[in-house]
């Protein structure tokens, strides 16, 4: 896969959330997350602890195949599988929000602490700092050319789904 095109739409993407005409809207999303992890948050972390459990269970049950005489080599795309989702599972639960929220002031204040967002998309140089400011977060499947792409601020999680990249 070639970074650039998927790099390259995480930036388009992160632009227009951040872009001065919509960041009305972006702040009204991140106040929405905030009211649906406060209304859905005991289910969302009841399916994430679901998914774990449900991950774990198929990584013993490998294991116990394994040791029973199953060649491991046969195992090893759904071990790997298992251990991605369990992965994926841990880190939702590890990054759960806060039942503290933040008012659209506070959002606001937070977002102009970044500065041009556009202009640090353009610069290579400090687009590493953005990313990181952002908590960027990519979960890459080769076999579909697609990516999840979330960014984190404050605990909450704005995503978008791209497809690209050979």
């Amino acid at each position: 896969m070639r970074e650039e095109p998927l790099r390259d739409e995480v930036n388009e993407w992160i632009g227009r959330l951040f872009a001065p005409e919509n960041v009305d809207n972006t702040i009204a999303e991140l106040l929405g997350t905030q009211e649906a992890g406060r209304d859905g948050g005991r289910d969302l972390l009841a399916a994430a602890k679901k998914r774990l459990a449900s991950a774990e269970e198929r990584l013993r049950r490998h294991q116990a195949a394994i040791e029973a005489g199953i060649d491991p080599m046969a195992l090893v795309e759904v071990i790997n599988q298992a251990q991605a989702e369990r992965a994926a599972a841990r880190s939702e639960l590890d990054s759960a929000p806060v039942a503290d929220t933040l008012s659209e002031d506070e959002i606001r204040e937070m977002i102009n602490s970044l500065g041009d967002v556009g202009a640090k998309l353009s610069d290579s140089t400090r687009l590493g700092d953005l990313y990181k400011a952002f908590d960027l977060q990519v979960s890459y499947d080769p076999a579909a050319h697609e990516a999840d792409v979330a960014i984190v601020p404050m605990g909450r999680v704005n995503s978008a789904r791209v497809r690209g990249g050979t």
